[in-house]
């Protein structure tokens, strides 16, 4: 279950991301209440923040991909990381000092997008390198339940921190927990990475990246499917801090534990996807109950009646939430070449990340127009729709049966 811990590089790697993803989520959670508190709680300036934050993926997640394929991937995310805690300072340091204002927060949120927007296909790309193609599916896995992990005790602790010292002081802490992994990074054994052959930088990369795609239905198929969740059902950074907010009338710590809910489901998904992990490849059944059962049970937290039955059913929908993308980011990776992956790891995190910036925005509007509880019903109906569709879809394509398909592994291995 906990293979690629073998790994001394990934053990490097991991404790260092455990430490500054619960500084991430610290400031997550303090980013979205300084916009709801700067913006008198307006429901559509926290989705403006949330589009924004994610709008650069849509112009830079592709050519990040080019950048993974080419060049050194260890020393590339190095600069990043360090990148993105500056950015973590100036917000801070704005906010401290009382001088931080709505249109202030907003750029910080584009030019952080910017060097996430980059930074995330490289890092993913970067999994296979440091534990190899046999442990791929299970560093995924644990790499989910290293994030969720931080996703359960970082907003906690923001929650109640923004209440004792404010906003501020969570950036500022933010940007001191980026240190840790840039050490775990500049102590790995380059000697130890599974490195492919770089690609040789030349014209058109790009373009060959998206034909290798094109010419792979099963992938166009997944790359579909996961856009229409993911932009429509997975957007609990606006909704969440909405709902508790203005459907229940909760302070920063009630949003906190909301989310922290959420990441008690996505860890406990993120477990058992590693336990999975054990018995061989995903499958696709896998990835097809874990969109349609998010569909329906994102649908029926649209409706609790509660903030206690609200939070408690966040849990079940974070590790169906966790069974979906984990099963399809795994396919992604052991179903491409070497030297395509970063070029489809980035489109891959273009449709997992790029439809936030239309999201976010739709989400504020129907929160506004319909509701704190809208947003949660419309995106589980897309969710199911979306999934079932996929699915007949590819079945018929293929010319099986559902039986088939549930039983069938996902798409070849390549070579």
């Amino acid at each position: 279950m906990f293979g690629s811990l073998r790994e001394r590089n990934y053990r490097l790697f991991a404790g260092g991301q455990i430490v500054s993803l619960i500084g991430t989520w610290m400031q997550r959670v303090a980013q979205d209440w300084l916009v709801l508190e700067l913006s008198g709680k307006d429901p559509i300036a926290l989705g403006i923040a949330a589009a924004l934050q994610f709008l650069p993926t849509l112009f830079l997640s592709l050519w990040a991909g080019v950048l993974a394929d080419r060049m050194d991937k260890r020393r590339l995310l190095m600069l990043l990381q360090a990148a993105m805690g500056i950015c973590a300072l100036g917000l801070g340091l704005l906010d401290v000092t009382g001088v931080a204002q709505l249109w202030q927060v907003y750029v910080f949120c584009f030019v952080l997008g910017c060097f996430s927007a980059v930074e995330t296909p490289v890092r993913q790309s970067f999994v296979v390198e440091m534990v190899g193609k046999a442990q791929v599916t299970n560093a995924v896995a644990l790499n989910s339940m290293t994030f969720n992990l931080a996703r359960i005790v970082g907003p906690a602790i923001a929650g109640v921190l923004i209440t004792l010292i404010g906003t501020g002081w969570v950036f500022l802490g933010n940007f001191v927990s980026f240190a840790a992994v840039l050490t775990g990074l500049a102590l790995m054994d380059a000697s130890r990475l599974h490195r492919g052959t770089p690609a040789p930088r030349e014209r058109g990369q790009l373009l060959e990246g998206l034909r290798y795609v094109r010419g792979r239905p099963d992938l166009v198929m997944l790359m579909v499917l996961v856009f229409l969740v993911s932009t429509f059902g997975m957007t609990f950074f606006t909704t969440l801090a909405v709902a508790a907010a203005n459907v229940f009338h909760q302070d920063a710590d009630g949003y906190g534990l909301l989310s922290t809910m959420l990441a008690v489901g996505t860890l406990s998904g993120a477990t058992l996807a590693a336990r999975r992990s054990t018995r061989g490849r995903p499958r696709l059944r896998m990835l097809f109950i874990g969109g349609l059962v998010f569909g329906v049970l994102e649908i029926i937290l649209g409706v609790m009646p509660s903030y206690l039955a609200f939070g408690l059913m966040l849990i079940p929908i974070g590790m169906a939430l966790m069974t979906f993308t984990t099963t399809a980011n795994s396919t992604v990776q052991l179903s491409v070449t070497p030297q395509m992956r970063g070029r489809v790891m980035g489109l891959y995190m273009l449709v997992f990340l790029g439809g936030n910036p239309i999201g976010g925005p739709l989400t504020g509007w129907l929160a506004d127009a319909f509701g704190g509880r809208a947003p949660f019903i419309a995106g589980g109906i897309v969710s199911v729709v979306a999934t079932a569709a996929c699915g007949l879809i590819l079945m018929r394509r293929a010319d099986i049966s559902l039986r088939s398909l549930l039983r069938r592994r996902t798409v070849p291995e390549a070579a």
